[in-house]
């Protein structure tokens, strides 16, 4: 199997270093938040594993693998609501990803259609709809 990243160094490269160095956990998975490029708000949590990661990297529009398919997805692919990646960053210790996107297609980035997958609040004791 050829290694897509190299692996994490020592403390000051992981956390000073120039190259991205994943800690994926014991599931070969990093967590990775959409917000918004735009906006700021935060559109969904999901998983990457290596190859998710690179080809996001590579191609500039977001990768993710579903746990619940154990499949590598792109982002839009039959739903119309690509996620161009506009800026990613990774965590101090690289075990999490965060990507600031520009959504394609007119719903939204949640499964359901709602703009983002955080649509429901907690409110007198209950979820109810954002307003």
């Amino acid at each position: 199997m050829t290694t897509l990243f190299p692996p994490p160094g020592d403390k000051a490269s992981l956390e000073h270093g120039a190259e991205i160095t994943p800690r994926f956990d014991a599931n070969g998975l990093i967590a990775c938040v959409a917000t918004h490029a735009d906006t700021g708000e935060v559109l969904m949590l999901a998983w990457m594993n290596a190859e998710a990661l690179k080809r996001t990297l590579d191609t500039g529009e977001a990768h993710y693998f579903s746990r619940s398919r154990g499949a590598l997805w792109k982002k839009g692919e039959t739903s119309g609501q690509i996620q161009i990646v506009r800026e990613l960053s990774i965590d101090c210790d690289q075990d999490a990803v965060w990507i600031k996107v520009s959504p394609q297609g007119d719903g939204g980035a949640c499964h359901t259609g709602a703009r983002s997958c955080f649509y429901r609040v907690w409110k007198d004791g209950k979820l109810v709809a954002r307003s």
